[in-house]
């Protein structure tokens, strides 16, 4: 991810991982629902599950409704600041800097999860290759891996245009979007307007470049890893899940 633009007012400086909670809950992402089906479809695979590893986890809005279906969870993310806010929202739940790649922490959980399209940020085959075998090795036997994937090639619409405005905290936050093809990948433009009393508006940026796996390489990625693969339509987002289980 690149993001430019940036103010240097200490306000912001968190920068754009600040923001990413008011947008998404703004445009109605229900976290508690989400981690309620998450924590039903793992027990649907894993009866007895009581562990639970979420891979990008963000700024720790699932970690923080996990908790309550689970004994044990903690988190990996990759950015310093988003897991500096996931560690402030889940006092006591462990949140490891780490790149979904090549993390190893030493132990293993009932259910492995990677939300919110997070895995497109794998740039080709190997690196989706990679993340999978990383979550299976921290899979404990009869464990099961939750992954939601970026949209299909065939299920992209290019030139997507996003808009949303959100008021909470006391500011105002429009968000507007351009998704693009570029390669196999999706490049999506985000910029943000933000307005609250007694400042400046300020300007952010970003670019995020998201590959467009087909279906079949989700698939394989999962087999390599020594997982039993299904994929399930719909999902939080409507590009479905992938559910693996380890033998």
């Amino acid at each position: 991810m690149t993001t430019t633009g940036a103010p240097t007012d200490s306000g912001y400086a968190d920068g754009i991982a600040r923001l990413y909670d008011l947008v998404h809950q703004g445009k109605g992402k229900d976290y508690a629902r989400e981690a309620a089906d998450l924590a039903a479809l793992v027990a649907s695979r894993a009866p007895g599950a009581r562990s639970l590893l979420d891979v990008a986890c963000g700024t720790g809005l699932h970690l923080e409704h996990l908790t309550r279906a689970f004994d044990t969870v903690e988190g990996v993310e990759i950015s310093a600041d988003m897991r500096d806010i996931a560690v402030r929202r889940n006092p006591g739940v462990p949140v490891h800097l780490g790149d979904m790649r090549d993390f190893a922490l030493g132990t293993t959980f009932s259910a492995v999860t990677c939300m919110f399209s997070s895995i497109g940020h794998m740039r080709d085959q190997a690196e989706l290759d990679a993340a999978l075998a990383r979550f299976a090795a921290h899979l404990a036997p009869g464990g099961v891996v939750v992954v939601e994937p970026w949209w299909f090639p065939a299920t992209f619409t290019p030139g997507f245009v996003g808009a949303s405005i959100t008021e909470a905290e006391g500011k105002t936050v429009s968000r507007v979007s351009h998704s693009r093809l570029e390669g196999d990948a999706t490049r999506i433009d985000v910029h943000y307007l933000i307005a609250e009393p007694g400042r400046d508006i300020a300007h952010l940026s970003e670019t995020h470049l998201i590959t467009l796996f087909p279906r079949e390489a989700y698939e394989r990625a999962f087999v390599r890893a020594g997982l039993a693969v299904e994929f399930q339509e719909g999902g939080p987002s409507g590009r479905g899940l992938f559910v693996g289980v380890r033998a």
